[in-house]
């Protein structure tokens, strides 16, 4: 019998519910079945594309279901859990149409002597059973990021969810094998600390594929841990986005007011480092801190929370911590920095910070944004890239060659023009380069790393 894990709320530390806290046993036990499945009950190409079919068809009409359960467990706020469920329905959309089209390529043998009357093609068969280790954050979509492409790919899952947020994945698997089709030991979600079944998952030698979201010390750890595993990362940033003398600063605000602090800033794109040309700085900051400070603190349950709580106290006490360094080492807290009446973190902004300050080096994943000036353009560039993150950054300018020059330059998996680093679709080739991972997300992009290069040759 597993012990049990009291989940509470991150906003009000009121019981949510319990989950079991599995063994390695229980993990060992579910992988076996994984593998089982893949073996004795192969699914062709319709098969998965009518189960992923019918989980968008389902979750869209759950939306609100599944908004609630993400807005209890993750603190979430409501209308910003209700965008996540309907990307969710996105993403398994796009997975179904990868199930409809995944195919090989002839290879033409005859093109040497040997090969005269002989045919070869691939075939796309699936590489095993993925172990999918997901995050707090985005409890839902992430994990549709992981069992879409699985299931297009025809691989069997066993999922860990993040502890805080378990709830969100239980549901899913629940409607992916009861209304779905999805046959049951497609999809095992085991639940428990990642230093049991986390690591469990990762040694397990009948894991094929290990994919991973969160942090790059954890992310690091598990590719060196499973060195003959297929491993895919997306990690953390802290991403930057440059505004030029000539970009459009007033449109910036108010995307920043959205994106640096939406969810709190735990998302790995929010943003978090602002680069501003020192002609336009003080009108910027103006106006930014004018729209931080409409932003409403509270409820997640509220129809008007804009940012609620972060995932636990010691994250808040952390990133409080920090904004409370940079203050001591001379940055200006031009907004926020306090924590409400409920201990909420309030929205932060910081102008004046040092690149080596942790708020402009690390990842904050709080809502914290650090507004710092330049006077030409290859400063801000070289800021920016000075990063030991990769992911996404981005560039307001109304010069196309400016533009051009940023896209050639930044050092990021994404570089976006007159629209901030948070902006992502889900169907893009998502992801970054040293610290922030080692693979593209997105349903096309991780089916093929779900699958394996077959080569059939008929003589």
């Amino acid at each position: 019998m597993s012990d049990v894990i009291s989940v509470r709320s991150p906003y009000d530390d009121a019981v949510i519910g319990t989950i079991p806290s599995m063994s390695v046993a229980e993990v060992d036990a579910a992988v076996a079945a994984a593998k089982r499945a893949l073996h004795t009950n192969p699914l062709p190409l319709w098969k998965r594309a009518d189960i992923l079919d019918k989980a968008a068809a389902r979750l869209a009409a759950r939306r609100d279901e599944f908004a609630e359960i993400i807005a209890k467990e993750a603190a979430k706020p409501i209308k910003t859990a209700r965008v996540e469920a309907e990307r969710a329905v996105g993403t398994f959309q796009f997975a179904a149409a990868e199930a409809r089209k995944l195919s090989g390529e002839m290879i033409p043998l005859d093109a040497i002597p040997s090969g005269e009357g002989k045919i070869g093609f691939t075939l796309r068969v699936p590489i095993g059973v993925v172990g999918a280790i997901a995050p707090f954050n985005f409890p839902l979509n992430l994990v549709a990021h992981k069992l879409g492409p699985a299931i297009a790919a025809g691989c069997p899952v066993v999922l860990k969810p993040a502890s805080q947020t378990p709830f969100s994945s239980l549901r899913l698997a629940e409607m992916l094998i009861d209304d779905c089709g999805l046959p049951a030991d497609y999809l095992h979600v085991v639940t428990g600390g990642g230093g049991t079944v986390g690591n469990a998952l990762v040694d397990h030698p009948d894991i094929a594929l290990i994919t991973f979201t969160g942090s790059p010390e954890v992310g690091w750890s598990i590719r060196a841990r499973a060195p003959r595993k297929r491993v895919g990362l997306e990690l953390g940033n802290n991403a930057p986005c440059i505004i030029d003398s000539d970009g459009d600063w007033a449109t910036a605000a108010a995307k920043i007011k959205v994106a640096g602090f939406s969810h709190a800033g735990q998302s790995c794109i929010s943003t978090q480092r602002v680069f501003v040309h020192t002609s336009i700085a003080a009108s910027f900051v103006d106006a930014l801190v004018a729209h931080v400070e409409t932003l409403v603190v509270g409820d997640p349950m509220d129809e008007a929370t804009d940012v609620s709580a972060l995932i636990s106290r010691s994250e808040r006490d952390r990133v409080a911590s920090w904004v409370k360094e940079a203050e001591d080492e001379g940055a200006t807290i031009a907004t926020g920095g306090t924590l409400d009446d409920q201990g909420v973190l309030r929205p932060t902004v910081i102008v004046n910070a040092r690149h080596e300050m942790k708020v402009c080096a690390n990842e904050v994943f709080g809502p914290v944004v650090t507004v710092t000036e330049f006077d030409d353009l290859d400063t801000a560039l070289a800021l920016a890239n000075d990063s030991k993150y990769g992911l996404q950054a981005s560039i307001f300018t109304k010069d196309v060659s400016k533009a051009l020059k940023a896209v050639r330059t930044l050092d990021y998996g994404g570089v976006l023009v007159n629209e901030v680093p948070t902006w992502r679709a889900d169907q893009q080739p998502y992801g970054g380069l040293r610290d922030s991972g080692n693979t593209r997300e997105g349903p096309a992009f991780s089916v093929r790393e779900m699958t394996e290069i077959r080569m059939v040759v008929l003589s």
